[in-house]
């Protein structure tokens, strides 16, 4: 490509700071873009204020080298790569606005031969009803002027850094010229296949992704509310039927959180609600998982007034501190409406929440119920006749199948398990 080009990365969240640090490190001048002016006042420092293994190292090292620095405004470069959130509103739709001022911004920045690359999830058709009738503002012809592309991210949290190298990549271009130029921009550090197509299919393939996945938890969610109807074990029935050479059923739990599974399904929903019939049904299943984990609260303690409830883990996923759309902030505010109640939390990922306890200890004495609602690593090794010792009522629901049951019950907890057992209401 000759000459590294200028990039400018907007949005430095958990996809456009992994992104800006990953161009740096590979000899590009970055200057990266946030309206939060703590985000960038701690990047120009060296730090980052989200938790991701080594990119905290990446980022000091770019930071000290002058390959990375930060702004609250974009400045004049040759890629911008908009990396902005878009979450979903009360009804259900996507909110835009963030990356509609996104390239709104960039207009009296962009110049002949510029790259524009959409990175945040969203609806099809965004490149093309959105992101371009703004450029065409800047006087330019979009088509002969400039590459425009839709590249989504591909990667997990906890693995951010290694799966934007090794993971296959989709760029999806207003033109072929757009497409290549984009896909050779990503091959100065990715190692996987990069496949081009057009803008809007590879906005669709983003959303099938992880409409799939959530679909097939939706499976599994409700397989669990059936075989607890009917008094048997739907992990035993899932670890059975898995057996077959050709059947990968997913794994119940409390619900779907975090900025991808909980939320894109419903974009497509929103461009399509008399076709998407199945993902709407899958999404609403897993949006019901929190009220049904509290209906099982309410069943097995008879009453939850006046009772202490400890929750194990509230974020999203295991392992990581990300709280986006976790379904087990819906589950307290669900039970935060008891009369009498008192809530506690522990997660060992997590810094600041109201019902926040620093030590396990604190969060389980006088517990009447504990919650594991995340099976993260460090609850495999709690101390169970420690906290059998403080709980008013040994009862434990299970709702990843992480602990064991006969240890549990040859200790005298009262155990049970999201998915297993009939459940009668009051």
């Amino acid at each position: 490509m000759g000459l590294k080009k200028k990039i400018c990365v907007l949005g430095l969240g958990y996809i456009g700071m992994p992104t800006a640090a990953m161009f740096a490190s590979n000899g590009y001048d970055i200057i990266g873009v946030d309206v939060n002016e703590a985000v960038v006042s701690a990047l120009n420092k060296g730090e980052i204020i989200i938790e991701e293994p080594y990119l905290d190292v990446m980022v000091r090292e770019v930071v000290a080298s002058g390959k990375l620095k930060a702004a609250t405004q974009p400045e004049l470069s040759d890629v911008y790569i908009i990396a902005v959130p878009t979450p979903i509103k009360k009804d259900k739709t996507a909110d835009m606005s963030y990356v509609e001022a996104a390239a709104s911004s960039i207009i009296g920045c962009i110049k002949k031969g510029d790259i524009i690359i959409l990175e945040s999830t969203s609806p099809p058709g965004t490149v093309e009803h959105l992101v371009m009738p703004i450029l065409e503002q800047s006087g330019l012809d979009v088509y002969q002027d400039l590459y425009v592309a839709h590249s989504p991210e591909r990667v997990i949290p906890g693995k951010i850094l290694f799966e934007l190298v090794e993971n296959n990549r989709i760029v999806g271009g207003i033109n072929h010229a757009s497409a290549i130029k984009v896909k050779h921009l990503y091959q100065s550090f990715v190692k996987g296949d990069i496949y081009i197509t057009d803008a809007t299919t590879a906005e669709m393939c983003k959303l099938m992704e992880n409409t799939f996945r959530d679909v097939n938890i939706a499976l599994a969610n409700e397989l669990a509310k059936i075989c607890e109807a009917m008094g048997i074990n739907a992990w035993d029935v899932i670890r059975y039927s898995n057996k077959h050479p050709r059947v990968n059923l997913h794994q119940p739990g409390p619900g779907v959180g975090g900025h991808c599974l909980a939320v894109d399904p419903w974009f497509i929903v929103e461009k399509h609600p008399a076709l998407a019939n199945i993902i709407k049904l899958a999404r609403e299943t897993n949006d019901s998982m929190p009220e049904y984990v509290f209906a099982r609260c309410r069943a097995l303690l008879g009453s939850l007034k006046n009772k202490i409830i400890t929750v194990f883990g509230i974020t999203y996923k295991p392992d990581i501190d990300d709280l986006r759309e976790s379904p087990l902030l819906e589950l307290i505010e669900l039970l935060e409406e008891v009369s009498g109640i008192k809530l506690r939390v522990y997660d060992p990922f997590v810094t600041k929440h109201q019902y926040l306890c620093e030590t396990i200890e604190e969060a389980v004495k006088d517990s009447d119920l504990l919650i594991l609602g995340v099976n993260h690593k460090q609850f495999d090794s709690v101390d169970f006749d420690d906290i059998y010792r403080l709980m008013r009522q040994p009862n434990i629901l299970d709702t990843r199948n992480y602990w064991d049951e006969l240890l549990l019950s040859k200790k005298g907890f009262k155990y049970y398990l999201l998915g297993k057992g009939a459940i009668t209401e009051e």
